[in-house]
């Protein structure tokens, strides 16, 4: 059995909302990829804790949705598109400051629609090493997997 992944912290400056024996929030992540290898980052929107950090878009599951199916959902809400393709890829654990969460990030290969901003987020496609700013630090990580993968030995971010 393989051990469980490490946690990372972030921020551990900053007191933990909850203390150390807070619930795991389970969140469902997308990377959409495109034929040419691109993927997509999004912004987190105005509102929210780490307003403006760059990430990949997705949201926490509901009660009972497994996480294709709560990818699907915050696909859709988020950017109004139809998740036709995808496949859970890596799962990371962060402790940020006002959350416990289990990231499980899928690979999304083929959707339909098109794309639009609905929560007042960004978006941006990017390649190795991103130029958007700051990434979100439960992005961090992917985007080494994403190198060593890619075979990309250079700086990620």
């Amino acid at each position: 059995m393989k051990p469980a992944p490490p946690v990372l912290v972030a921020d551990p400056e900053r007191p933990r909302d909850g203390g150390a024996h807070r619930p795991v929030t389970e969140v469902a992540v997308g990377i959409l990829v495109r034929p040419d290898g691109q993927f997509l980052l999004t912004s987190r929107p105005p509102g929210k804790v780490y307003a403006g950090y760059w990430e990949f878009p997705g949201g926490k599951l509901e009660a009972g949705e497994s996480v294709i199916q709560a990818l699907a959902r915050e696909l859709q809400e988020e950017l109004g598109i139809e998740v036709t393709s995808a496949s859970v890829w890596r799962t990371e654990m962060v402790d940020y400051p006002h959350a416990l969460v289990r990231l499980s990030f899928c690979k999304v290969t083929a959707w339909q629609g098109d794309m639009s901003m609905r929560e007042g987020q960004h978006c941006a496609w990017q390649q190795l090493p991103v130029q958007v700013q700051p990434v979100l630090p439960g992005t961090v990580p992917v985007l080494a997997h994403l190198a060593e993968e890619r075979g990309f030995s250079g700086p990620t971010h």
